[in-house]
Formats: C-alpha cells, sequence, structure tokens
C-alpha cells in the first residue's frame, strides 16, 4: 500500500512540475532551464542529506551500483530531459507531455530483452493503452 501512494505522489508532482517547465521555458532557453532546474535539485538534496545524516551512505556505495546509477542520470536526467524542455518550449504541454510520458513501453520492451523480465497479456494491453492514450489525445 505504501508504495501505492508514493506512486501516486510522484504522479502529482509529474503532473504539476511540467507546467512550471513550460511557463518557465518561455523566457529561458532550455539548456539554462534544465542547468537552474538541476544545480536547485543538487542543493536540496544536499541539504535534506545533511539534515537526515544520509550523506553518510554515500560512503558505503559500490562502483557498479554508482555506474548503473549516473548511466540513469545521463539518459533521464539529462538526455531525456533537456529533449523534453526542447519539445516544451516549442510545443504544447498538454501534447508533449503524453508522448514523453509514453516512456513505459520503452522500458517495458527493453526490460523484456535486457532483464530478461515476463511478458504477459496484460502488459500488452497496457503498452496497447499507452499508445492509444497518446494517440487519442493528440487527435
Amino acid at each position: 500500500m505504501k508504495s501505492i501512494i508514493f506512486a501516486f505522489l510522484a504522479m502529482l508532482c509529474w503532473g504539476i512540475g511540467p507546467l512550471f517547465a513550460k511557463t518557465g521555458l518561455v523566457s529561458l532557453e532550455p539548456f539554462s532551464a534544465l542547468t537552474i532546474r538541476s544545480v536547485s535539485v543538487t542543493v536540496i538534496l544536499l541539504i535534506t542529506g545533511i539534515l537526515t545524516g544520509e550523506m553518510a551512505a554515500l560512503s558505503h556505495v559500490d562502483l557498479r551500483s554508482a555506474s548503473f546509477i549516473i548511466g540513469e542520470g545521463i539518459f533521464a536526467a539529462y538526455l531525456g530531459q533537456m529533449a523534453y524542455f526542447y519539445a516544451l518550449k516549442i510545443g504544447e504541454v498538454s501534447v508533449i507531455t503524453p508522448i514523453a510520458a509514453a516512456f513505459p513501453i520503452v522500458t517495458l520492451i527493453l526490460a523484456v530483452i535486457l532483464l530478461g523480465e515476463n511478458f504477459s497479456v496484460q502488459k500488452l494491453v497496457g503498452a496497447a493503452l499507452i499508445v492509444a492514450g497518446v494517440i487519442t489525445i493528440n487527435k
């Protein structure tokens, strides 16, 4: 149940975030916007880590795990976010966000191929509904 609550909180935050991004991108270029966003998040992470004592956990991180998280950061937090900001800058937030939010289809395919996760009819139906939703919103 706790995971579902966190998932809904993520959905709420990810639903609100693009409104701030689109508004900020009116007078900013995507690189500047992403830099400001990343620096502000870094400062908040550092303050949170210091106040909660979580900074000490960083000394126990293994190289393999750190490498994968760095890769995730490069793809999701840098390349993906930069492409998303460029799309938001020139497109409508109500059109761009659903397309970008269809990323679970890519994740599903790659998780089955690269991680050996199970593929099921339910996952196929879910992916089809995501595609149908993106098409519906963009018509």
